[in-house]
């Protein structure tokens, strides 16, 4: 009986032990794991945000339809121009006399190619919509439309991922915790998002840590 006891006794410290470790590790490995999904799907959240800040640019308003917005690339071109000061002589007839007035010219200087000016040469921009997550089939949701800010018209989009999406296979519990995050250096909420539906913004809603790569790139 001593033996069988210290046997059951080995047991049940051993069980303890990989709870306790699990307790630490998991944590862990759902973070490192967590981190470098984010980093995937927020370098395609920007490419997005590239391409629509592109279409209001050549447009004067942002495109809802991915795959308009993905022909819009294929196809479109930015106007060149370039601005100088001038000036003119103008009659004043309540004086009787001529007067120099200054001026702003804007010259058409060329075109260029949306595509090569975001994504030189590649085309990574076609898969942009694609959530870049194994096991999953999915797309980001995108929208776009208008708000009124002060009787002004403006112009709105937004591209996001349910982190239902992004971290699907991973520990549920610690899943649902990543869901009701509220910090500064996470990212708020159940979604992953650039832009903003409700409010004149076109930034997205991770930490500023997730974007030290574009100044080494």
């Amino acid at each position: 009986m001593k033996i069988v006891l210290q046997l059951v006794l080995w047991v049940v410290i051993a069980a303890l032990g990989y709870m306790v470790y699990n307790s630490i590790i998991g944590p862990v490995k759902f973070n490192k794991e967590k981190k470098a999904r984010y980093a995937l799907a927020i370098k395609s959240l920007k490419d997005i945000r590239q391409a629509e800040l592109a279409h209001k640019t050549v447009t004067g308003k942002f495109e809802k339809d991915p795959t308009k917005l993905i022909t819009f690339i294929d196809t479109a071109k930015f106007t060149l121009t370039q601005r100088r000061d001038s000036s003119f002589i103008r009659f004043n007839k309540v004086l009787q006399i001529d007067e120099p007035r200054d001026t702003v010219v804007v010259d058409t200087l060329g075109y260029a190619s949306v595509k090569d000016s975001l994504f030189k040469g590649t085309d990574r921009y076609k898969n942009m919509m694609t959530v870049p997550v194994k096991g999953k089939d999915a797309k980001f949701e995108l929208d776009a439309g208008f708000i009124d800010k002060n009787g002004i018209r403006i112009s709105v989009f937004e591209a996001k991922v349910s982190k239902d999406i992004l971290l699907h296979d991973l520990d549920k519990d610690l899943l649902y915790q990543e869901k009701q995050l509220v910090s500064v250096e996470g990212v708020d909420g159940p979604y992953l998002s650039v832009g903003s539906m409700a409010e004149v913004n076109t930034t997205g809603n991770w930490p500023k840590t997730y974007d030290s790569n574009d100044k080494k790139e």
